[in-house]
């Protein structure tokens, strides 16, 4: 018979947070796979509990070699346990390419549920949380960051996004670009630790407030894009919209056509605004 691969998820902050069976299924693996060894020792020492199974690494820089080696202990029987750094694992951390190949060999996959960064965040936010997205990590540059964040003005579900600390004002200003000044959001940082803050506010807001530098693992909450229909653009704004994005580095069929989506409006009615300010130009 197979084995079974166990997901558990560990806490994000506060040790007090991890779930009961969480000790129990460290001390009876057969295989504990880390993203941190030394976290995991750190762990196993606040638990009271010592695996009495093989542990070994398991991160981003290994995954790819070592999903292999993992999934033979699965195939061979062996009861896997997958932690990471905090959280669940395959939500931003190690974990999907493992599931997925333990599920194509027919291997049970279960979970032990944990802290989430993402609900902590969204409970705490004060925005709608009936509907929301999972965005992890956006691009670290600029150029592609704006473009992934268009992809989403439209968004009507709230957005959640992991961001690292010194990348938080750009990423801030960013938005506030994007989906606009006075789009609301928030900053959770340092959840369920001793300086745990949630800063709350329009994005242009946040976005000063982040500059003045900001430490500590964050979680960003936005409200989503509001019910009252595509905005009516003059065909000033539109030309304006196109070379913001042409300047972002995408081309201009492209960014016509972003633009048209963004303003509800057929393409031909940017091309022409496009066209017909190109020809004032000359």
């Amino acid at each position: 018979m197979t084995g079974t691969l166990v997901l558990a998820g560990t806490p994000i902050g506060d040790i007090a947070d991890a779930p009961p069976r969480l000790a129990e299924e460290l001390a009876a693996a057969d295989v504990v796979a880390a993203e941190d060894t030394r976290r995991l020792r750190r762990l196993t020492q606040a638990l009271g509990v010592t695996p009495r199974g093989r542990v070994l690494s398991y991160f981003e820089g290994n995954e790819s070699a070592r999903t292999p080696e993992l999934v033979a202990e699965l195939v061979g029987g062996a009861r896997v346990l997958l932690v990471t750094d905090a959280g669940m694992p395959s939500v931003s951390d190690p974990g999907y390419r493992l599931v997925a190949a333990a599920v194509e060999q027919d291997v049970r996959v279960t979970a032990v549920p944990g802290p989430s960064a993402v609900l902590t965040a969204l409970a705490l936010s004060g925005l709608p949380v009936d509907r929301f997205c999972f965005e992890g990590f956006l691009p670290r540059k600029a150029g592609e960051r704006l473009s992934r964040l268009r992809e989403v003005a439209a968004e009507r579900r709230t957005l959640v996004y992991f961001e690292a600390p010194h990348r938080l004002d750009d990423t801030l200003a960013a938005m506030a670009e994007v989906f606009g000044a006075d789009r609301r959001a928030a900053v959770c940082r340092e959840l369920t630790k001793t300086y745990e803050e949630v800063r709350r506010g329009p994005l242009a807001e946040l976005a000063r407030w982040a500059a003045e530098g900001v430490r500590g693992e964050i979680t960003v909450v936005v409200e989503g894009a509001p019910e009252t229909g595509p905005e009516e653009l003059d065909a000033q704004e539109l030309v304006r919209r196109v070379r913001v994005r042409e300047e972002a580095g995408e081309r201009r069929k492209e960014a016509i056509a972003a633009v048209a989506v963004e303003a509800g409006v057929p393409k031909r009615v940017v091309f022409d605004a496009v066209v017909a300010a190109k020809r004032a130009g000359e």
